[in-house]
């Protein structure tokens, strides 16, 4: 019987919408658990140690002792952004570099593994680099256009590439290469002259041995970290990036699911046309003696067949579409990813089982219920409104798979009930706009072809009204994306002046000011307004410590656990407006507060506060707050003092300016001159910035293919499902003297009509999700594209004719003889 129905056309529907809800389910389940997988594997590696102590500031020597006594392993690790420079004069070269400093030993656990060149085959490093070597990154032999045993410059001293840089354990699963890396020796560092007042340097002390050892040495440690201290452990696996995976995970698990719900209405649609479709061949089942029981088994069989197909099918198709979010994805996976497991060909296989339990077996179960007696009359054993329970139960049991998947109740209860809130507007706006196309169906002097369409459209309603809505959703979300990709860019691109500045100019020396001002001078650009930092904690509030655990907000307790760059001036920057207080005389200790800032940490005018600035003890008042002016891209501060208060700290200096692509050769001279600055392209940034999100969009476009899919599928389902009506209509119209063609037209018409308002329904919502995010997300105003909308309605029209072609087709073939002797 199963290849009966596989052959008269009955199950392919059903199928069809089973394949693309396991495929967009597996896809993104491929994905995660190959990602997740390698987590685990490379865990011991993450750390490159058994224990790792973070700090802001050099490791004390006590710290090193006590670890010798226990009999660990200990090694320290460096590591800020540079500058890596090569050529001289106007062929020098400059390109920012995270820069790495390793002793010794490094890396505890795991391995570093080099190669000697370009595509040679890779080997474990069996020590650091040599002194006056480098080992670099391959991307940064393109960036520099140098080779294998060239020279590239760090800061005052010149090193020789030696060695690239393949896998570098404590590094991770590094998805974001902000900077390529440039490695040496820990006792090279000193002759850079990198390190200097102001350097935002990150150490870590990477600590091994036995396990026992660890744990004590971790207990006796733990009491005596301060601020800006942490341990990192193997049990810690690097939380921040398993939350960031997690993350990524969820929202696309939740985009796979949006696909697989609007694949559920195509079930419940075509599974309710399967059933019509019985009712005869049941009743006759019946009469020759088939029991309930055995027409139970019957289909259950069937559609156990059907699942098991459906899930292999769509489980293959998901892997090969993992493949294809891995392409998009490009290098932002950069660590080799293990193989997958069966797990989420097994969670796809649920999903396309619940799917069809839920969603298929309510109006079948009513299959067993059809009495012997409809061979004689059709007018019974019809489906009854019953099976909404059913469906009601199915609802339910898959809403709590889109939380198993979504791992977050919270989310998952977000996510159906956006989708249903979304549904129901949607469904809204369609009936409503069925609504006013009834009085011209009344139209007397219309076309006629129009008056058929216009007719087939109302009459039809439910299902009318079903079609717009699941073709909406999954346009609406591929609009969303498309606007995201561009408009939403290109808005905050316009946001910043033309000549705002591109590039920042940190760790100037007080004594190199002066030389640094006038070179910019020269050149004919503005220096932006250099401006000195300095780099203080906050230790008190009011004479009370401050303590990160006394803050909730996640934020608060970030920006407590770390230094603020602080800054001291006389006047108040033109960027910036006093919102609250006054701004400060020089003489004073005061302080002034950026607004957003102090509401997170709880401040307030005239609180007393006390900074740590090297070991320097600086109090002040807070006598202000400001408003800045981010979109202007120069140099702000959350915090600046009066001269009083810091003029007399370490500092370093920090400028801002825009610079024209025809004085680009300024950049190396500064660097040539002056190697211990590093100067950020924003431009560049940007550019990486747009990258990233372009294939991150790509890939999430990627999965709302799944989505727009089973729009169509929707459609094509609501249209077969009155496939048998149309026939039947069609052929009285044919006998009252309507032509082919004239039906022909009417049935594009309809279609047309259904496209273009799920187009305008996806444009409309799409535009106003985006408009919301602008306004709130980005705090920019949006301007309305005409494109979108063009896209929308043309998109729409184009999907609904071709779920119509697929569904429709040979409607009008049969005559109208063969149709009055049916009636």
């Amino acid at each position: 019987m199963t290849l009966r129905d596989w052959r008269a056309g009955e199950l392919r529907l059903l199928s069809a919408a089973l394949i693309i809800a396991v495929a967009s389910v597996t896809s993104v389940g491929f994905l995660s658990d190959r990602i997740r997988n390698a987590l685990e594997r490379d865990a011991g590696q993450l750390l490159g140690a058994d224990l790792v102590v973070q700090s802001d500031a050099p490791t004390p020597k006590e710290w090193r002792d006590e670890a010798g006594k226990r009999g660990l392993q200990v090694a320290e690790v460096l590591q800020f952004p540079s500058m890596a420079t090569t050529g001289q004069g106007d062929d020098q070269r400059a390109q920012l570099s995270a820069m790495k400093a390793v002793e010794p030993g490094y890396p505890l656990r795991g391995n570093l593994r080099v190669a000697t060149g370009s595509g040679a085959p890779d080997e474990i490093a069996k020590d650091v680099p040599a002194s006056g070597k480098v080992w670099v990154d391959a991307q940064l032999l393109g960036l520099l256009e140098v080779g294998m045993g060239d020279s590239i410059r760090l800061g005052d001293r010149s090193f020789t590439i030696d060695k690239l840089i393949v896998i570098e354990p404590d590094r991770g699963m590094n998805f974001i290469n902000v900077a390529p890396r440039v490695m040496i020796r820990a006792d090279d560092l000193a002759s850079t002259g990198l390190v200097t007042a102001g350097s935002r340097i990150g150490y870590r002390l990477l600590l091994a041995g036995p396990a026992e050892a660890v744990s004590d040495f971790s207990n006796w440690l733990t009491p005596r970290l301060t601020r800006g201290q942490r341990i990192e452990s193997l049990e810690s696996g690097r939380p921040e990036m398993r939350q960031t995976i997690d993350r990524a995970d969820r929202f696309l698990s939740l985009v796979a699911l949006l696909a697989a719900l609007i694949a559920a209405v195509a079930v419940a649609l075509s599974a309710r046309r399967f059933t019509l479709r019985h009712l005869d061949s049941v009743a006759i089942m019946r009469c020759l003696g088939s029991t309930q029981g055995s027409l139970s088994w019957l289909f259950a069989i069937e559609f156990f067949y059907l699942a098991l197909g459906a899930a292999a099918v769509g489980s293959v198709l998901g892997f090969v579409g993992h493949e294809a979010l891995l392409l998009a994805l490009g290098n932002l996976i950069t660590t080799e990813l293990p193989r997958a497991t069966a797990t989420p060909a097994i969670q796809g296989f649920l999903s396309g089982v619940w799917l069809l339990l839920g969603f298929a077996l309510p109006p079948l179960a009513q299959l067993r219920r059809v009495p012997p007696i409809r061979v004689l009359r059709r007018d019974v054993g019809t489906p009854q409104a019953r099976t909404a329970i059913g469906y009601a139960i199915g609802a339910l049991g898959f809403a709590l798979l889109l939380m198993w998947f979504a791992r977050d109740i919270r989310l998952g209860l977000l996510t159906v009930g956006g989708f249903l809130v979304g549904f129901a507007v949607f469904a809204g706006v369609a009936f409503g706009g069925v609504k006013l196309l009834e009085p011209l169906r009344r139209w007397s002097r219309g076309p006629v072809v129009l008056r058929f369409a216009l007719a087939g459209v109302i009459r039809r309603r439910s299902a009318t009204i079903t079609q717009v809505c699941a073709l909406s959703i999954g346009l609406m979300a591929i609009l969303l994306l498309s606007i995201t990709r561009t408009d939403l860019v290109d808005g905050w691109r316009n946001m910043v002046s033309v000549d705002a500045p591109n590039r920042f100019v940190i760790n100037i020396q007080p004594d190199q000011l002066p030389e640094v001002r006038k070179r910019l001078q020269a050149a004919g650009v503005s220096d932006g307004g250099l401006a000195p930092m300095v780099r203080g904690r906050l230790t008190q509030i009011n004479g009370k410590p401050v303590q990160v655990d006394a803050y909730s907000d996640e934020r608060a307790k970030r920006l407590v656990d770390r230094e603020f760059n602080l800054s001291y001036m006389t006047d108040l920057p033109e960027y910036n407006q006093v919102v609250a207080g006054k701004w400060f005389a020089p003489d004073s200790r005061e302080v002034s507060f950026e607004s957003g800032i102090a509401e997170t940490l709880g401040l307030k005018l005239g609180d007393k506060l006390q900074f740590d600035v090297g070991g320097n003890v600086v109090d002040v008042t807070v006598t202000s707050l400001r408003k800045l002016d981010w979109d202007s891209m120069r140099v702000n501060f959350f915090a600046i003092t009066s001269p009083a208060a810091l003029a007399d700290m370490p500092q370093s200096w920090i400028t801002a300016f825009h610079l024209p692509d025809n004085r680009i050769a300024l950049t190396n001279e500064l660097v040539r001159d002056f190697p211990n600055l590093t100067i950020f392209d924003t431009g560049a940034i940007l550019r990486q910035v747009e990258s990233v999100l372009n294939q991150v969009t790509a890939a999430v476009q990627f999965l709302f293919i799944f989505t727009l899919a089973a729009g169509v599928l929707v459609l094509y389902a609501a249209l077969a499902s009155t496939r048998d009506e149309r026939v039947h209509e069609a052929g009285l119209l044919r006998a009252l003297g309507a032509t082919r063609r004239q039906l022909s037209m009417a049935q594009w018409l309809e279609l047309s009509a259904i496209g273009a308002l799920a187009g305008i329904l996806a444009s409309f919502g799409a535009t106003a999700t985006a408009w919301l995010l602008a306004r709130f997300a980005f705090n920019f105003t949006l301007s309305l594209n005409l494109w979108v909308w063009v896209a929308g309605l043309a998109l729409g029209m184009i999907c609904a004719l071709v779920g119509g072609w697929m569904g429709l087709r040979g409607v009008l073939r049969q005559s109208p003889l063969a149709t009055l002797r049916e009636a």
